[in-house]
């Protein structure tokens, strides 16, 4: 589903099963953010045929964070020149404590072929410039990416529409959440793009947005 010129979304909507929303640049270059769980992977290839996009034309992939609802199918990628990437320090936790995650979800870790090691700061795309954010809390190395020429949010697990993703898992940290939430609160954003649940459009809904996480869910956090 095109959201705007280079920007497409592809939400998942199936209740009985656990995905994670995956993202689509076609901007600089054409990458892919969270491509979710390997059985799924069938799915997202359809949808994006059906926006005129083969699977052959990915150029990267990108993950917010390492849960495998995220990044599990990457190695569906990992014979093909692609070019893969995570925050430098959720490389580090999933080679130690992460693995942890994978074990209590009942699904084998991936062979993850990293080669990119997101650091805050810019990220360039071909001649499209990003903003590499490092946003702990749900996850000890989850990084979001901002897009200023489209003042777009990718945020994984970080904050979704009235809601905020969970601190109980391995590496989790609330303090470091509300942190990281009003971190991305700064940002000159008019398209949040979550990890779960709908897109949020227009500056005043992802303001009010920021409002309701502040008042539901941070007297729980602390």
């Amino acid at each position: 589903m095109k959201l705007l010129d280079g920007l497409y979304a592809y939400p998942w909507t199936n209740p009985s099963a656990n995905n994670a929303n995956s993202y689509l640049i076609r901007s600089g270059q054409v990458v892919l953010v969270d491509p979710g769980h390997l059985e799924f992977l069938p799915r997202l290839i359809q949808a994006l045929r059906l926006d005129g996009i083969h699977e052959d034309s990915i150029q990267g992939l990108i993950a917010t964070h390492g849960h495998p609802d995220h990044v599990e199918s990457f190695q569906a990628f990992s014979q093909r020149p692609v070019w893969m990437a995570m925050g430098v320090a959720e490389e580090e936790f999933l080679r130690s404590l992460g693995s942890d995650i994978y074990r209590m979800m009942g699904v084998s870790k991936p062979q993850l072929r990293i080669e990119v090691l997101l650091r805050e700061g810019e990220l360039f795309l071909g001649d499209e410039r990003f903003q590499v954010l490092e946003t702990p809390g749900h996850s000890p190395g989850s990084v979001c990416i901002y897009w200023p020429s489209h003042k777009a949010l990718f945020t994984g697990d970080v904050i979704f529409e009235m809601g905020v993703g969970r601190t109980d898992l391995p590496g989790g940290d609330s303090e470091e959440l509300i942190s990281s939430i009003e971190k991305l609160a700064r940002l000159d954003v008019e398209i949040l793009l979550p990890g779960h649940g709908n897109p949020i459009v227009g500056k005043k809904r992802i303001q009010r947005n920021f409002e309701i996480i502040r008042e539901m869910y941070y007297p729980y956090l602390r």
